[in-house]
């Protein structure tokens, strides 16, 4: 990526800036630690740019690490899916990926140094126990009956439960802090927990899993981690952070610092939400285009830039706010508005017949883009009969509408000037056939005797034109926070997928997966990755021209 796309200062820059004045540390070491769970989502997207961006800005490193500390819900298929998305982001991690599995090894040691100082304790209470006893936000909990065990008798039950000597739910690991601390979290944590499922790294070897607030800390200080960024809901977490990087005999403590989650208007970043709009098949995978997953922005036809400038232009803060989705489509909007070659298709179309016109046809050179000859020209038949929107045609209309009316001229793009002069219907009075004629002499320049016309109009050949199937998406929700329904589900966007039968022109036969159209006067698309083919060609749109909800929204 360019210097022009480098980060402006945030807090947590100035926060490295003075550790790096100061001498706290002479290098930046950050990383980005996703429980392979689920599939990235832009929220996380948010974070890969700020750690990774981090770590290129200041020529250091970024550390891409599986929190896998929970076999039941991790696959290898996520474990792909998140370094497939880290790498089309554009971003590379320092060194070989990194697993928090990597590390239960170290874990368990650690574990059974806080239980030689006095500071761990096997707990035999069920986990409903636990709950009742660690109190409320407004009552101090109690200590458990088995708190005060001698260290001997400790170790050996924790050597127990590695043994597989307790079913799950019988017993667990907790740290021995403070039941009265004002932070549940300080209350006592479980750190270690009974779990008979084999882990996706590490096989069969362990019944026994860390938690996350214990194994976070020591991956961050085992990796020489130097700043450790996460969201604001980890932010009382800090303070287990630091305790069991105090209380362990280990050379590197990282410092933790949270940043505000994305909050993106008409989606849910719930991970529990989106895998239920999956397993309901309410959506059509995790890479559905209307998906806020990078995958399913990825297929959508947003681009690498665009998803990076928009974590640009949001920035880092402490403070929630929720983001509007006009702020994402406007800088993929942006990039496409740059970068997308021109090309025609016609959505809903209704046929034209040029009756003057004599001849099989001709090749007409159109250009690729019209503010950048760099990208060349293109090839376009024009025919006797073409293909344009159906809402391009009106029998009777006022001045302001400059498209098609019967009687009167417009431009078809790139090529003649023609006239409605009369239409044709079928027994339900839909138009069918509009017959026109067509002025000869206008073929890049305007009619000889001066009149003018004000408007221009799309087309595809009849004859040569492919057929598609173009698929209209949009917002996922009707609402801006489908997370604050009592139901979310049923706040979804029935207009959210729209399949139209329409037409492209031929030179979208070899269209390029992930390389985004703009169809002219429509929006942009880019060809389905996944059910498009040169047989059967598909095309998403990834966003119109405007925005459109802005004036739903202003109602």
């Amino acid at each position: 990526m360019s210097e022009a796309e480098a980060r402006p200062s945030n807090f947590i820059r100035q926060i490295i800036d003075k550790d790096l004045a100061d001498g706290k540390h002479t290098s930046v070491h950050t990383r980005f630690p996703p429980e392979p769970n689920g599939y990235l989502h832009i929220g996380h997207a948010k974070s890969i740019c700020l750690n990774f961006g981090i770590a290129q800005d200041y020529q250091g490193q970024c550390n891409l690490r599986f929190d896998d500390t929970n076999p039941e819900k991790e696959d290898v298929e996520y474990v792909e899916s998140i370094k497939n998305d880290v790498s089309w982001l554009g971003f590379e991690w320092s060194g070989e990926v990194c697993y928090s599995s990597n590390y239960f090894d170290k874990l368990y040691e650690y574990a059974v140094e806080l239980i030689n100082k006095g500071l761990a304790y096997v707990e035999e209470l069920s986990p409903e126990q636990i709950r009742e006893y660690r109190g409320t936000l407004t009552q101090p909990g109690k200590p458990s009956p088995y708190r005060d065990r001698p260290v001997e008798e400790n170790l050996a039950l924790f050597e127990k439960m590695r043994d597989g000597g307790f079913e799950e739910g019988t017993a667990c690991l907790r740290a021995k802090i403070d039941m009265s601390s004002s932070f549940m979290v300080m209350r006592d944590p479980v750190i270690y927990r009974v779990r008979f499922a084999e882990h996706h790294q590490t096989g069969d070897k362990w019944c026994i899993y860390p938690m996350y607030d214990f194994t976070h800390c020591i991956s961050d200080a085992l990796e020489g981690i130097t700043h450790s960024l996460c969201t604001l809901e980890f932010q009382d977490n800090r303070r287990l952070y630091d305790w069991v990087l105090d209380n362990i005999t280990i050379d590197c403590q990282p410092r933790q610092y949270e940043f505000s989650r994305l909050n993106l208007e008409y989606t849910v970043m719930s991970k529990r939400k989106l895998n239920q709009l999956v397993t309901e098949k309410l959506v059509n995978g995790w890479d559905d285009p209307r998906m806020p997953t990078i995958s399913g922005l990825r297929r959508r036809g947003f681009t690498p830039a665009s998803i990076r400038e928009f974590c640009k232009r949001i920035g880092v803060t402490k403070q929630e706010n929720m983001i509007e989705f006009s702020s994402l489509e406007s800088c993929v909007r942006d990039d496409l508005n740059e970068n997308a070659p021109r090309a025609m298709a016609v959505l809903d179309p209704v046929k034209i017949v040029i009756e003057n016109y004599q001849g099989d046809g001709e090749t007409l050179t159109v250009a690729n883009h019209p503010n950048k000859e760099e990208m060349g020209t293109r090839e376009v038949p024009f025919t006797r009969e073409l293909w344009i929107e159906r809402e391009d045609f009106r029998e009777e209309a006022n001045k302001k509408y400059k498209r098609l009316v019967l009687g009167k001229e417009v431009r078809l793009r790139g090529a003649y000037v023609i006239k409605a002069e009369r239409i044709e219907k079928d027994e339900a009075g839909n138009i069918t056939t509009i017959f026109c004629s067509y002025d000869a002499e206008t073929l890049g320049k305007n009619p000889a005797d001066g009149r003018k016309v004000k408007g221009v109009i799309h087309w595809v050949s009849a004859d040569k034109g492919l057929p598609a199937e173009i698929r209209l998406y949009d917002r996922l929700f009707t609402v801006a926070n489908p997370a604050a329904a009592d139901n979310f589900a049923e706040t979804i966007n029935p207009e959210s997928l729209v399949v139209n039968k329409g037409y492209v022109e031929p030179s979208l036969a070899s269209a390029v997966v992930e390389q985004g159209y703009q169809f002219e006067r429509m929006g942009y698309f880019c060809a389905d990755s996944k059910d498009s083919s040169a047989e059967t060609l598909v095309f998403n749109r990834t966003v119109g021209l405007r925005d459109t909800w802005a004036k739903i929204e202003a109602k």
